[in-house]
């Protein structure tokens, strides 16, 4: 019996994130945490996807009426159908897609595939508060399962099975406040090209991202971002434990007077750029429990102190308990869970007109 089709631009399909949707039948789903949701009447789906890997084994998150799952594949580069769910009882459900990983790969999404009888339904508004995060590696989830290892270094060659953006802080945290949220998240990334971890194929850093949809030169080069399709009312902005490497040449000293200068330069350049964009949102600057030296924790002190005397008022530096001391390797599962929570009560501390 042939199958019912719901293209990707059926109303019925609710989106989240910051998704490439240039062509509203083919969307590119590229940041980590992105979310596709349908509610239906029926009892399986599948999803119609071109998946691009880069690196790592390819593993998407679902969300079955609330329970989360997830879905292995290893078809690469070609159009396919992924089965997601069956056996549901007959009754009215709801699924969400969502992209576990950062750009380790990408894919284009064409739609749901059903049973001939199966409904769609009008998807739930999305929430009225909006978040977005700007981060590296830990805000995009990266080897947050990895439980074995709390506290410690990272295991060896974990091939991104132990990543997982729905469990990241600032997605905790959005949900806790009852946030839709953009997480616009890559491990390795720092704020300048040429420093960080992050190999697009040179290595490039936020200040390249921070404004684009699709950031994959060496496939599909660049996508400018439209500011205007989403404005959020709280802004994270967590990129700095990625500087102090650079790829080819020394590595920066935050320490050094002239690289400390022309690194908060570039960093306050982004953010008077977003504030641009959006000048009603409060902006909270952090770095997270992951070691680092806290040298670059005083720098965005300087930043928020540079920028007041300028007359900004919404930026601020918020620092959590075990900030740059909990772990050697990526945050787990009960770290994230820690950090969402003080950042979720430092949020909810403030005006509760900023969600106006």
């Amino acid at each position: 019996m042939p199958k019912k089709f719901i293209p990707a631009s059926d109303p019925s399909i609710r989106y989240m994130g910051r998704i490439d949707r240039t062509i509203p039948d083919a969307p590119k789903i590229i940041y980590a945490g992105s979310m596709i949701t349908l509610r239906f009447t029926g009892t399986c789906l599948s999803a119609v996807i071109c998946n691009h890997r880069f690196y790592n084994k390819m593993e998407l998150g679902l969300l079955v009426d609330g329970k989360e799952e997830k879905v292995s594949f290893e078809t690469d580069r070609e159009r396919f159908t992924l089965p997601l769910v069956s056996g549901l009882p007959d009754a009215e459900h709801e699924v969400t897609l969502f992209k576990r990983q950062d750009a380790t790969h990408y894919f284009d999404f064409f739609g749901f595939e059903t049973d001939p009888e199966t409904e769609s339904l009008p998807p739930r508004p999305l929430p009225d508060r909006r978040i977005e995060c700007y981060g590296d590696s830990v805000s995009a989830g990266a080897v947050c399962e990895a439980m074995d290892n709390v506290a410690s270094p990272d295991p060896d060659d974990t091939q991104g099975v132990y990543d997982n953006a729905y469990h990241s802080f600032p997605m905790i945290t959005a949900r806790n406040l009852g946030a839709e949220i953009n997480n616009i998240a890559q491990g390795g990334i720092a704020v300048f090209d040429r420093t960080g971890y992050y190999h697009a194929p040179d290595t490039i850093g936020m200040e390249t991202v921070y404004n684009k949809t699709v950031y994959f030169p060496e496939e599909c080069g660049y996508t400018e971002w439209d500011f205007s399709r989403y404005t959020p009312h709280v802004v994270i902005f967590a990129v700095g434990q990625n500087d102090q490497h650079r790829e080819q040449g020394e590595d920066p000293d935050i320490n050094e007077p002239g690289y400390r200068s022309k690194w908060k330069e570039r960093y306050k350049d982004i953010l008077r750029d977003l504030r641009s964009h959006y000048p009603n949102a409060r902006f909270i600057l952090l770095l997270t429990v992951l070691m680092h030296d806290p040298s670059w924790d005083a720098a965005l002190d300087e930043i928020v102190a540079e920028l007041g005397a300028e007359g900004e008022d919404k930026v601020t530096h918020f620092t959590f308990t075990r900030c740059g001391k909990a772990t050697p390797g990526h945050p787990r599962l009960p770290e994230q869970y820690e950090m969402a929570s003080e950042l979720t009560a430092y949020i909810s501390r403030m005006d509760p007109g900023i969600w106006e």
